[in-house]
């Protein structure tokens, strides 16, 4: 029986899954492939929200077209009220009065000068009001890199985000949001950034004609920025280099933000890491392909400690930077349920240093069984089929969360054990349950009886499935201390059950590559004692 004291979490309770079986460099490629994954700024900005949208929308500015529909309302001396489409020549008609040019006028200027020409018939008392009723119908080619390239059909109020979202939006891999162009009779006549829209709401209204052709260009430079912030993206910069300023107006650091870093690849492979006081950083330029993190690096006097489970009084504590373990627990007061012998220690930093380890076994175990060959046809087939459920095995341990449990060995002297800013001690009630889960018939709490054997506990719950693997039985303390059991062997039937303890009882992988099976096992056993949940393969 070997002993392993991990640095994992356990609660008492343990739930089953069930698995169904700096300088510059080429900016897109090599640095996109070593910097984190940023989500880029504007990705959510064409969900299809603007494509059905035909809404008529008032535009100063709008020039009358050819097919417009025009309602023009007169009283007074001659009381009327007709609707009229702008012909061919450019005219609309009014009866009693004859033909009037609208083509090329100003939409707020087409009352006055349709009651201009009608006063040229009727001398006074007749009053005009005209306004746009519908838009000219218009078809707009939209190429680039956009998702999906075509010819659409529109108003010509439209605008250009509207007829981006008909095309699917912007190729969020290589498309520019601040370089989109409309071309007419080959020439550009328009020119808009996105950003404008997407940081102030301003969306300046343009009229399209028949055949103009938006360009969405390529992405060119573009700057990550990460951490302390409320708007973590991957922002485009229209030159090589951006001042800071403008990378901060645009990121909006939290409060809580005092620091910076700028990561910076160069060609001949190196990598620069930079700091930098925020409050400092007047005049500093950013280059293209920097990744901008945004830190909170305080010194903090105090830290904030949480005291949870069975006890007496405050259950959040502010102390001094330095406060030790033993400190802290000459202060809890323990009610007569408390078993502060079994007290637990959950640390932030661990959950997170044990879900890199985890995800490092992932990526590892996930490259074995994508890079494996086969000899036959058959075993091709078999491979495939092992393939999908493997990955399915990683997909689901992606989503399992460490508890970050320290365990405190017997031996350990508390006064040495430093806490840190929201480490939670955990105080368990005292117990006479034992649990039993994973791969047993009735997984369940039992009472505790004094001498009552390992395999004892197992056949009160049903006995073995079909999938246990008895070479792995783990027996986790109430302290998170862990003994590895091997049930089959005279050993297994030795080791003494504890109130409190559980019983985890892992199961077998049924596949013939034996270095998957080894990865796997290793993978379910670190979940297991790690974040209390035994996850079927």
């Amino acid at each position: 029986m070997v002993k392993v004291a991990l640095f994992l979490a356990l609660a008492l309770q343990v739930f089953a899954l069930e698995l169904g079986m700096g300088s510059e460099v080429d900016r897109n490629s090599s640095i996109a492939a070593s910097q984190p994954n940023v989500a880029l700024f504007g990705a959510n900005l064409f969900n299809g929200s603007f494509t059905n949208n035909r809404q008529y929308r008032y535009n100063p500015r709008y020039r009358v077209s050819i097919g417009d529909t025009i309602v023009v309302k007169m009283w007074g001396a001659l009381d009327m009220e007709i609707k009229s489409s702008v012909d061919t020549q450019g005219n609309i008609f009014i009866p009693k009065v004859g033909t009037i040019n609208v083509l090329g006028i100003r939409n707020d200027k087409l009352s006055e000068v349709i009651q201009k020409e009608v006063k040229k018939v009727f001398k006074k008392s007749v009053f005009v009001y005209a306004d746009l009723a519908s838009y000219q119908p218009v078809s707009v080619f939209v190429t680039g890199a956009v998702n999906k390239p075509g010819l659409y059909e529109g108003l010509s109020s439209d605008s250009v985000v509207q007829f981006l979202d008909k095309a699917n939006g912007i190729d969020l891999n290589s498309g520019s949001f601040r370089n989109v162009k409309v071309l007419r009779d080959n020439r550009v006549i328009e020119k808009i950034d996105l950003y404008k829209f997407l940081i102030e709401g301003n969306l300046e209204l343009f009229q399209f004609h028949n055949g103009d052709v938006i360009v969405v260009e390529s992405i060119k430079n573009y700057i990550d920025v990460t951490g302390d912030v409320k708007r973590a993206y991957r922002f485009e910069i229209l030159e090589d280099e951006i001042s800071f300023e403008w990378l901060l107006s645009v990121a909006i650091p939290n409060p809580t933000a005092t620091n910076f870093t700028v990561t910076r690849w160069s060609q001949n492979n190196l990598q620069t890491v930079s700091m930098y006081a925020i409050k400092d950083s007047a005049g500093l330029k950013v280059k293209s392909g920097d990744l901008v993190n945004f830190i909170p690096d305080h010194n903090p006097e105090n830290i904030e400690i949480t005291i949870s489970g069975e006890h007496i009084g405050a259950r959040n504590l502010v102390v001094k930077k330095g406060t030790s373990l033993k400190e802290i627990f000459e202060k809890i007061s323990f009610s007569n349920l408390s078993d502060p012998s079994s007290f637990q220690l959950f640390r932030k930093s661990v959950a997170q240093q044990q879900k890199e380890l985890l995800e490092a076994q992932l990526k590892d175990l996930e490259a074995k069984v994508l890079t494996t060959g086969s000899m036959t046809n058959e075993e091709a087939l078999i491979r495939k089929q092992e393939a999908a459920l493997v990955m399915n095995f990683i997909e689901r341990a992606r989503k399992v969360e460490p508890k970050g449990h320290v365990v405190i060995n017997k031996d350990t002297n508390l006064s040495e054990v430093i806490l840190e800013d929201k480490d939670e001690i955990y105080i368990p009630k005292k117990s006479k349950m034992v649990i039993v889960q994973g791969e047993v018939v009735l997984p369940g709490a039992q009472t505790y009886v004094d001498g009552m054997k390992l395999e004892e506990y197992i056949d009160s719950c049903g006995g073995y499935t079909f999938r246990a693997d008895k070479d792995n039985v783990l027996i986790v303390r109430r302290n998170g201390y862990v003994d590895k059991v091997d049930a089959s062997s005279w050993s297994g039937s030795k080791v003494k059950i504890m109130p409190g303890d559980s019983i985890l009882v892992l199961g077998k992988v049924d596949t013939k590559h034996l270095q998957v099976v080894k990865d796997i096992t290793q993978i379910v056993y670190q979940i297991a004692v790690g974040a209390a949940v035994v996850l079927r393969y």
